[in-house]
């Protein structure tokens, strides 16, 4: 049965529960799961219970160098060693192709369009999950803080915090503030009102589905008239307006959409353009992105999901399986969505994070070829104004542990952490306590960002 947050734990026990395959791993993989796994479930109940009316903070710096924020979530856990915190060896394929770019050891090979864009990108090395099931982490990269703690039982999507805080600053927006792309359903708004949830697409090319009327506009326009006449003395009573899910609302949001050109030229793109962004799912989410960000649309956090990259079994099987797959659609389409924003003037005002859940286990390949999950992992980030061609952090020799933590935080980076930049880049105070939870125990942005336990990883851009 599934959570709020589509956490399946049927699903986790029976993947790890005795009897699963989980079992028949090496006793040591089975240990190291189980120490992440109630690190992640017990880490916050472990912490003292913050007094936030008490706690004295300093008004934070706040980047404010980004207007938007491109959120790709690599859905299953890219491997790590073999992409962004390249480690070579004997289980190293040739066709990756290391190659240097100044302090960067990268797989051009595997990725060689992004390699022509390393001058916009910085690689963060010393990250590392707190969870190693795939829903869990998941949601914890979403939302930023412990699934499993009470206050994630009303915690919103960080797109939504965005939203809540950034969407009124356009006027003529059409679209929602937060968009999620590739996906049909997924974390939502929390306990914040309505208008602030994800707006869910799956584009491609043919303008944006649903958005017409099957007997026509002038129908449509007479429908949506009558509407408004029958519904008048209701959309006008306090007693609906002070509701929080009100239909007035929504069907102006939703007008907004139907029979828009401008809408429709968003989602709309040719087979020129799929194919140089690679003509696959992702790619159709990264052209409807910048699409989004050229027109001005409203839309300020954009969430883009890609492909399982859940490869435990061979994954270097074929060149068209595993994370050769993956990163031929990867590769073309976050390099022209990169080189696109910078041929727009849009780069430097939209921050991209590449990330997964977490990473993979290092050295030889398992038995079966492939690699099992790891907390240790790597993230990228583009744009927004942070200095790119370069690394911050460093994993140790083997790329299953932090060497060199590379910010002033002196410790492995987390979720919150990378949270905390999302926010400081977008000019979010990452330390607000909101008030108006109903748990009525105030609502933090970054849980333990007042008191100073995450914050944003200035170093990207200094």
């Amino acid at each position: 049965m599934k959570d709020r947050f589509g956490i399946d734990w049927k699903r986790i026990a029976e993947d790890h529960g005795p009897g699963s395959p989980f079992w028949r791993r090496p006793a040591l993989t089975r240990r190291n799961f189980f120490r992440h796994a109630s690190g992640a479930v017990g880490g916050y109940f472990l912490l003292p219970e913050l007094n936030t009316e008490t706690i004295a903070r300093a008004q934070p710096t706040l980047m404010g160098t980004a207007k938007n924020c491109i959120f790709i979530l690599m859905r299953g856990g890219p491997s790590h060693i073999d992409t962004f915190d390249l480690k070579e060896g004997s289980w190293t394929p040739r066709e990756l192709e290391p190659t240097t770019f100044g302090n960067i050891r990268w797989p051009r090979g595997l990725m060689p369009k992004l390699a022509d864009q390393m001058d916009s990108i910085a690689l963060v090395r010393s990250v590392k999950a707190w969870a190693l099931v795939h829903g869990l982490a998941q949601v914890w990269a979403q939302i930023g803080r412990n699934p499993v703690a009470g206050s994630s039982k009303i915690a919103p999507h960080i797109g939504s915090v965005a939203a809540i805080e950034l969407s009124g600053q356009q006027q003529d927006a059409t679209l929602p503030a937060f968009v999620s792309l590739n996906v049909t359903s997924g974390i939502g708004q929390g306990y914040l009102p309505p208008e602030n949830a994800p707006f869910f697409s799956v584009p491609n090319g043919s303008g944006l589905g649903n958005s017409r009327h099957n007997d026509g506009n002038a129908r449509y326009d007479r429908r949506y008239g009558l509407l408004l006449e029958m519904d008048s003395p209701l959309r006008s009573s306090p007693e609906l307006g002070a509701a929080p899910y009100q239909t007035g609302t929504y069907n102006l949001a939703a007008r907004k959409l139907v029979y828009n050109s401008k809408v429709d030229e968003i989602f709309t793109f040719d087979a020129q353009e799929r194919t140089r962004y690679g003509t696959t799912n992702f790619g159709n989410s990264c052209i409807a992105a910048r699409n989004m960000l050229r027109a001005r649309s409203g839309a300020r956090f954009i969430q883009i999901t890609t492909t399982d990259w859940d490869h435990h079994d061979n994954i270097w099987g074929s060149p068209t399986t595993g994370h050769y797959l993956r990163a031929r659609e990867f590769d073309p389409a976050l390099a022209a969505l990169i080189e696109d924003l910078k041929s727009d003037g849009l780069l430097n005002e939209t921050l991209i994070v590449a990330m997964g859940e977490f990473g993979r286990t290092v050295g030889n390949l398992t038995a079966t070829r492939g690699r099992d999950h790891l907390a240790q992992q790597a993230v990228l980030f583009a744009g927004g104004g942070i200095r790119g061609g370069r690394v911050l952090g460093s994993s140790n020799a083997a790329g299953n542990g932090t060497a060199e933590p590379g910010w002033s935080g002196s410790r492995d980076i987390r979720a919150e952490d990378i949270e905390a930049t999302m926010y400081s880049a977008l000019g979010i105070d990452w330390t607000t306590i909101r008030r108006d939870d109903p748990l009525g125990r105030g609502f933090e942005y970054v849980p333990g960002g007042a008191a100073g336990i995450y914050k944003p990883i200035h170093e990207l851009w200094t």
